[in-house]
């Protein structure tokens, strides 16, 4: 296994200073990071900014160089931000189909002028080891994944894939959540 690339991650590290010709202004010294694979000084920028030229996007390998290139990666990030809405918003529904035991639990609590009134609470249970749950779990690690890839791409700092991610999520809520209406339980008296 080839290590020398190590040699390089190592002087990196050791090195403070960086020469004036490699300083960009929205980068500093601490914060500068050499990808191997022949990429060259590659600098991870701190604060926003708009280009499109060796723009690292998830993966070393996946760089935007180009203005097309970086159309298509904001199309990709827009629609990744809309699914990842339209998954909570799917998730929410198949927990409301698959709950399975539904319990009416009475009890007295005290009314005005001394009386009683029974006030009704609904449980629902789901079952831990069936089909529903299953689900659930696997849509839930799928959620988490791409919620940690749109924090990585907003972290780029990349004004447009900012930008695509957040009108990605705001389509991706306009879209799906109106359909998350809210449902009257005609048994629930406490609104």
């Amino acid at each position: 296994m080839d290590h020398s690339h190590h040699k390089e991650i190592s002087h990196m590290a050791h090195n403070t200073t960086v020469p004036s010709h490699h300083h960009h202004p929205t980068t500093s010294a601490s914060h500068s990071h050499s990808h191997g694979g022949g990429m060259g000084d590659m600098m991870m920028h701190m604060t926003f900014y708009f280009g499109f030229k060796n723009v690292e996007l998830l993966f070393s390998g996946l760089v935007i160089n180009t203005a097309g290139e970086m159309a298509g990666a904001f199309v990709a990030v827009f629609l990744l931000a809309m699914f990842y809405e339209g998954l909570k918003i799917a998730r929410e529904s198949l927990l409301r189909k698959s709950q399975v035991s539904i319990r009416y639990n009475s009890m007295p609590v005290p009314g005005p002028n001394g009386t009683i009134l029974m006030e009704t609470h609904k449980t629902v249970g789901q079952q831990m080891l069936s089909f529903p749950h299953l689900l659930q779990t696997v849509l839930h690690i799928i959620q988490v994944v791409i919620s940690y890839f749109l924090m990585l791409i907003f972290m780029t700092y990349n004004g447009y894939l900012c930008i695509a991610v957040a009108a990605g999520a705001g389509t991706g809520y306009f879209l799906f959540s109106w359909k998350k209406a809210v449902v009257v339980d005609i048994t629930e008296h406490c609104h």
